[in-house]
């Protein structure tokens, strides 16, 4: 009996700290980015596409696409000054535990198991902007597809952050049904090697 409640004190002391934790991530990361809308033009950006794949008709569908370049440089720059904004976040509060579940304290005591997420969000930010610029001279189809996994990949590493690695794995399936393994090998080439690079400590 002494050992079950033992057991149980130990269980609820890791839950409550980890739910300390993830709050204080999720205020971290919802101060900074509450100061772009982001979020308001991922959502305008990946309903555009949906919008431009369902045309019948090429000419409409240049017309969507056209427009849809205004908003993918706009939410370029403002993801790229919010990477830029987070990089001046101290480094003890920035460390993410590479483990598949959370852990209270995994940061400090066993830092070699983490990841920057200055760096994750400057792997983003660049991945971003290299759909948008096309350098890889892709047609607007193949664009679109590349940046909504940049743009998914990116909002994984954020639910990373802020709850978990398998939390993170388990909304993108539940929200886009896209495996985290899909969402990497979408992404560009550059994105991908520097990516897993990062996460997977090499």
């Amino acid at each position: 009996m002494d050992l079950l409640i033992m057991a149980i004190l130990i269980a609820t002391g890791t839950f409550m700290l980890n739910a300390k934790e993830q709050r204080r991530r999720i205020v971290l990361l919802g101060s900074h980015l509450g100061h772009y809308q982001i979020e308001k033009l991922m959502e305008a950006l990946t309903d555009g596409y949906l919008r431009a794949l369902g045309e019948s008709t090429d000419e409409r569908r240049d017309q969507i696409w056209s427009l849809l370049s205004t908003t993918e440089l706009q939410l370029s720059e403002q993801f790229s000054r919010f990477a830029a904004d987070f990089a001046k976040v101290g480094e003890e509060q920035t460390r993410v535990s590479r483990l598949s579940m959370a852990f209270p304290f995994v940061e400090k005591l066993l830092p070699a198991l983490t990841f920057d997420m200055r760096k994750a969000l400057a792997i983003h930010a660049r991945g971003i902007a290299h759909v948008v610029q096309n350098t890889g001279h892709l047609s607007p189809k193949d664009r679109a597809y590349m940046m909504t996994a940049e743009l998914f990949l990116m909002q994984h590493t954020c639910h990373w952050f802020c709850k978990s690695r398998t939390i993170a794995t388990a909304r993108m399936l539940a929200r886009h049904q896209t495996p985290h393994e899909q969402l990497v090998a979408s992404v560009s080439a550059e994105t991908r090697s520097a990516y897993n690079t990062l996460i997977k400590g090499g």
